[in-house]
């Protein structure tokens, strides 16, 4: 398909009406020749990879691989010894496969418009480098599809014993967490049907953000429930779990991102690395093992 001028000062700017094909060139990165164009009215030479994310990439034939592997357990520096490319690759590649999830997930919750009738969601609460500093991670599921509709996280203040040594080394953290479900609410608030069943654990905010974002819908909370060891402490030990959904996803994320297991040297060092890496298997999650 012939594409149109992407020359923002061409009065003709978009259209196709002026655009001829300019002969070829190879593209090594995927050892196969690419069609030129050219816009005769600003002389402008352009190709389909003009302008897109993957422009100017020299190993794209490896995109594919390393995000299925981001998405399969495997650390960062594992992937550069197993696809033969240099760490600091895969972590510009990270920045681009994020990117292009975003734009996934965003055409996914535009197809999903007030379709989901069963809402689950929660926080899940991981480390950036050590203990003493805490991640939260707000994730909501439709349970009836398994489909991911987001994940944020944000900063939080430690807690429990090692609170007090926390605020000697590290100072007083900000606390983002309703900052962080606030932006899950505005992400996937559109998709939620006005007849739909919400559920979540008792967390004394949460009640508060439903009826702010969501009125009018049936909303259930339910204890929480003590864990069991399988899923790395997000599945429970009970034979009905009425919040199995987003606790199964939960455990899900902590088996196939790296960045999450426990008792593992693989942690986030930013909180913007470990939120690229979620959106990356968010869209995998959605798009590719939901139709496996």
């Amino acid at each position: 398909m012939t594409p149109g001028c992407p020359n923002s000062s061409c009065p003709f700017h978009g259209s196709k009406v002026f655009v001829i094909k300019d002969g070829l060139y190879f593209r090594r990165s995927e050892s196969r020749s690419v069609q030129r164009f050219r816009c005769k009215k600003c002389n402008k030479k352009f190709s389909h990879a003009t302008n897109t994310l993957e422009f100017g990439q020299k190993k794209r034939r490896v995109n594919s691989t390393l995000r299925n592997l981001l998405c399969s357990g495997v650390s960062m520096r594992r992937c550069a010894l197993v696809l033969n490319i240099h760490r600091t690759t895969v972590e510009r590649k990270l920045i681009y496969l994020a990117k292009k999830a975003e734009l996934s997930q965003e055409r996914f919750l535009q197809t999903m418009k007030a379709q989901v009738t069963h809402l689950q969601f929660d926080d899940l609460i991981t480390i950036e480098h050590t203990k003493l500093k805490p991640l939260t991670v707000s994730i909501a599921v439709d349970v009836n599809t398994r489909s991911i509709l987001g994940a944020q996280v944000g900063v939080i203040g430690a807690f429990g014993h090692l609170a007090e040594l926390s605020r000697r080394k590290y100072g007083r953290r900000i606390n983002e967490h309703k900052k962080t479900l606030r932006r899950l609410f505005n992400e996937v608030a559109p998709a939620i049907s006005p007849m739909a069943l919400i559920r979540s654990d008792e967390h004394k905010f949460y009640a508060e953000f439903v009826e702010n974002y969501l009125p009018g819908r049936k909303y259930e909370q339910y204890p929480s429930i003590r864990s069991s060891i399988a899923g790395q402490g997000e599945l429970k030990k009970t034979r009905r779990d009425p919040l199995f959904g987003i606790n199964h996803t939960c455990a899900m994320l902590r088996a196939n991102v790296n960045r999450l297991i426990r008792k593992t040297w693989c942690t986030t060092k930013t909180p913007q690395m470990l939120q690229r890496h979620l959106m990356i298997y968010v869209d995998f999650h959605n798009s590719v093992y939901l139709k496996a």
